[in-house]
């Protein structure tokens, strides 16, 4: 099975300060900006324009709550990530393998 690679997914993800928000839904649930830019090192501006990104791509989901918006992972957008990384994985995996298989065809022919 070949699971096609999110570039725009990827590189949501690709940001420190983006992977951090992601950790902190998963760990406490559904959370606003401010509270979010409460635990990271970065402005509540900041932590807004990064969850935008995040919500583009659709690893989060807002709904509104008084004044703010609460942010919660989107778990299936999540697991078509993990599916993603673990399509690549098991790529690099079988190219590796090739190359061994190769370099040690060469080292054989070289020991004989």
């Amino acid at each position: 099975m070949t699971t096609a690679v999110d570039d725009d997914l990827w590189s949501a993800i690709g940001d420190p300060n983006r992977r951090r928000m992601l950790d902190l839904l998963l760990d406490g649930g559904a959370a606003s900006a401010t509270a979010l830019s409460d635990q990271l090192p970065v402005s509540r501006q900041a932590v807004a324009k990064h969850l935008a990104v995040l919500d583009r791509v659709g690893l989060v989901r807002s709904s509104p709550e008084g004044r703010e918006r609460r942010y919660r992972v989107d778990q299936a957008q999540l697991e078509r990530a993990v599916a993603q990384l673990n399509a690549v994985g098991a790529t690099w995996d079988a190219r590796l393998r090739r190359i061994k298989q190769i370099a040690e065809a060469i080292q054989r022919q070289q020991d004989g």
